[in-house]
């Protein structure tokens, strides 16, 4: 649990006050900006005749709940099998009955709140992009890459090592897996005891990263990927590698092309949701996998370790089953590197502001009377 006493970076003027006060005012920032995102987001999209509606923000709550129970029955199993108690109903009882326990959920909770809200208004100007611009990019980032790749599609480049069906197969279970970042990885950092700083940063980057790079500029830099220009721009590009998936997919399921159908059937109906709108540049796979890299290794070496090859994996991931061009994950790398140190600056301007308050107050507080 944030505490002043117990948590780096929560600025000592809040010492005052308490916990839940504390967590909460060092959170103000990604309330506001993420508030102010969302309302501008609502904004664009009635303008446009689109209500967001409630839908989104429902299907997400329960993905979210399921992930609750999921992962207090893992905790409660291993309680008990660490303990192994005479009661353990009452032992259970008593390890989420503490103060310290409801303190922590409570805190988090907030955090929580912006995660829920903030999936189902992207996925909407997601699915939204045709009405603000064309997909006209693609021809530009397939240039892009093969002045990268010497006149080469990136894909080509990596289906000498990648081109086996059960190696395609593992990538594209790897790439899904990625979802796990979106509900278990943001409640890691709404509730687990970590550092301020880095909670706080991750926050407002992760709010920054979905509405500037996902929403933004995946706007402005409207494109399809490799495997809808075909489809849906009539470009035959990809066609060989697309050729290739399917041929792949006769041998060992691959996960990416029941859904890659399923978004373009919902393309072709105008249909929007969770999860659904296409769009390739930027790769929000890529930035999302990186700021986890950014922001755990702040907290875990070893972890960040991981990390750092799980986005790595990632980038090739999404070139090799056709979803992205290669330079996608590279702009959202440079994307998300400059939100994190911007959220830093907010961040630590915050702490400041509240700091210099605080202390104005205790001065004031403080003056002896005459």
């Amino acid at each position: 649990m944030d505490t002043a006493a117990t948590t780096p970076g929560t600025p000592s003027g809040q010492a005052t006050a308490s916990p839940l006060a504390q967590r909460w005012l060092g959170e103000v920032p990604i309330y506001a900006i993420g508030c102010a995102l969302m309302i501008l987001c609502v904004s664009l999209l009635a303008a446009h005749g689109i209500n967001p509606g409630v839908s989104g923000i429902l299907a997400n709550s329960q993905i979210f709940f399921m992930f609750v129970v999921v992962l207090a029955c893992w905790d409660a199993v291993r309680e008990l099998h660490r303990h192994r108690p005479d009661s353990p109903v009452a032992h259970l009882k008593a390890r989420y009955s503490t103060p310290e326990f409801r303190l922590r959920v409570a805190a988090g909770l907030p955090m929580l709140g912006v995660a829920i809200f903030l999936l189902p208004y992207f996925s909407k100007m997601k699915s939204a992009i045709p009405l603000f611009n064309a997909y006209t990019w693609d021809r530009a980032f397939i240039e892009w890459d093969r002045a990268i790749f010497f006149g080469h599609d990136a894909w080509q480049v990596l289906q000498p090592v990648l081109g086996y069906p059960i190696v395609t197969a593992t990538l594209a279970l790897l790439y899904h897996l990625w979802f796990l970042l979106l509900y278990p990885g943001v409640m890691f950092f709404a509730f687990a005891n970590i550092d301020s700083r880095v909670r706080r940063q991750f926050f407002l980057s992760y709010v920054l990263s979905w509405t500037l790079v996902g929403g933004a500029m995946a706007t402005w830099l409207a494109s399809v990927g490799p495997c809808f220009v075909g489809p849906i721009l009539g470009d035959p590009t990809f066609d060989p590698q697309m050729a290739y998936l399917y041929a792949a997919n006769e041998q060992v399921p691959i996960m990416v092309l029941p859904v890659q159908e399923m978004l373009l059937e919902w393309y072709g109906k105008d249909q929007s949701g969770l999860g659904s709108g296409i769009t390739a540049m930027p790769s929000m796979h890529c930035a999302i996998a990186f700021l986890y890299w950014i922001a755990v290794r702040r907290i875990s070496p070893k972890w960040g370790a991981f990390f750092a090859v799980f986005f790595f994996i990632t980038w090739i991931s999404s070139v090799h089953l056709a979803y992205h061009y290669a330079v996608d994950g590279l702009v959202s790398l440079l994307a998300v590197a400059a939100i994190w140190a911007v959220s830093q600056r907010i961040v630590a301007a915050w702490d400041k502001w509240t700091e210099a308050r605080a202390q104005a107050v205790l001065r004031t507080n403080t003056v002896p009377a005459e």
